[in-house]
């Protein structure tokens, strides 16, 4: 097997740790363990004094019944036993993709988008059909071109929803349409729903649609918590049966402390949202003020999702034009050319708000050249 270059994470990889502001991530801004403990209305004192005299051991293999359970109840349609804990999204998408794909399957998905989703099945042998995502098109995903590629050889339809980088999402009745055709060719929709948006009314997890529909997702993203490195998939009885086998090669537990945090985390869920709501009003209003002052920068897409695509007029490459601006400004974006446009910036507006208005102060300033 080769596999390409991973271009987001090794770009983050070779400079995240070396930014004084880092708008680039996608998560909305981390919690602390104090801050979690407070939504969560414990201590750390409290909850890690219950956990003192556990063993460390391997724990629940897939994930506690208290942690299946609260994510089921995330679901309409999905028991507590169709739920495998997993090494964040990233690894739910690997074990369903090396589940599911063999040489020669034909796999249709989204650009730009998560390149685990399409460079992964390719690398297993699989050909790879795009449906391209185009800003004049708000970067909406048209499930009129899905209808023109997708054919009998069709074996899973991959999709990123809400969309990383540009925060766009298929709204329930868009995902009802590739649902349907996806039943006429009897396919897989595999959705790593990390971004589920905060404020939408219309999305809907592509499992309670469909029996072949696999829903991806972790605390990582809307959830304030990528350190825990807990994630799931939720899905049918009989594509749960197929990935435990998969999962035995790749995966063996979450960690018993990091189980524990998860449940604590989906126990006080709604309070994270809600600070997080709050995180996003507040930076998009920053980001929109912001823009209004830049000739050079403009952005087309959703709200509701912690990642954003900025456009930037530049001379130099926009690969080129992220790394002057980090070493110059302290300032880190990822290059659009990291999903394959480039022209681009991915901005991950949700940080902590005094880290975007400096961030973005400083954008500015190396745009109009001080």
């Amino acid at each position: 097997m080769e596999l390409p270059e991973f271009k987001v994470e090794a770009w983050l990889n070779k400079w995240e740790k070396s930014a004084q502001y880092d708008i680039s991530q996608s998560s909305i801004a981390a919690l602390t363990l104090e801050e979690l403990m407070t939504l969560a209305g414990t201590t750390s004192e409290e909850f890690f004094g219950h956990l003192a005299q556990t063993p460390l051991d391997y724990g629940w293999i897939e994930g506690s019944p208290e942690f299946k359970q609260a994510v089921s109840q995330l679901y309409q349609n999905v028991a507590p036993d169709n739920v495998l804990q997993m090494n964040g999204a990233t690894g739910g998408n690997f074990l369903a993709l090396l589940a599911l794909v063999e040489p020669g399957d034909e796999i249709v998905s989204m650009r730009p988008s998560y390149q685990q989703l399409y460079d992964f099945p390719k690398s297993l042998g699989a050909e790879v059909k795009f449906i391209e995502l185009q800003e004049e098109n708000a970067w909406e995903f048209e499930v009129s071109k899905l209808a023109q590629v997708i054919t009998s050889k069709t074996k899973v339809i991959t999709l990123n929803n809400a969309n990383n980088p540009t925060g766009t999402y298929l709204n329930r009745q868009q995902l009802e349409e590739v649902v349907a055709l996806a039943k006429k060719v009897d396919a897989y929709v595999l959705v790593d729903e990390v971004y589920q948006p905060l404020e939408a009314t219309d999305y809907c997890p592509v499992v309670d649609l469909y029996d072949k529909g696999i829903s991806i997702n972790s605390l990582s993203k809307t959830y304030s918590l990528p350190g825990l490195r807990i994630g799931w998939s939720a899905s049918s009885r009989e594509i749960a049966d197929l990935f435990r086998k998969y999962r035995d090669y790749t995966t063996i537990c979450g960690g018993v402390i990091n189980d524990a945090l998860a449940v604590l985390a989906l126990q006080c869920k709604d309070k994270i949202l809600a600070r997080n709501r709050q995180i996003m009003a507040q930076n998009m209003a920053t980001v929109q003020e912001w823009l209004e002052t830049q000739p050079r920068v403009s952005l087309v897409g959703g709200q509701g999702v912690s990642t954003s695509f900025i456009k930037i007029e530049m001379i130099q490459s926009d690969t080129e034009f992220c790394r002057q601006l980090l070493q110059e400004k302290g300032v880190l974006l990822v290059p659009g050319s990291a999903f394959d446009k480039p022209g681009y910036a991915r901005l991950g507006y949700c940080c902590q708000p005094e880290v975007l208005k400096e961030g973005l102060k400083r954008l500015g300033g190396f745009l109009a050249g001080k």
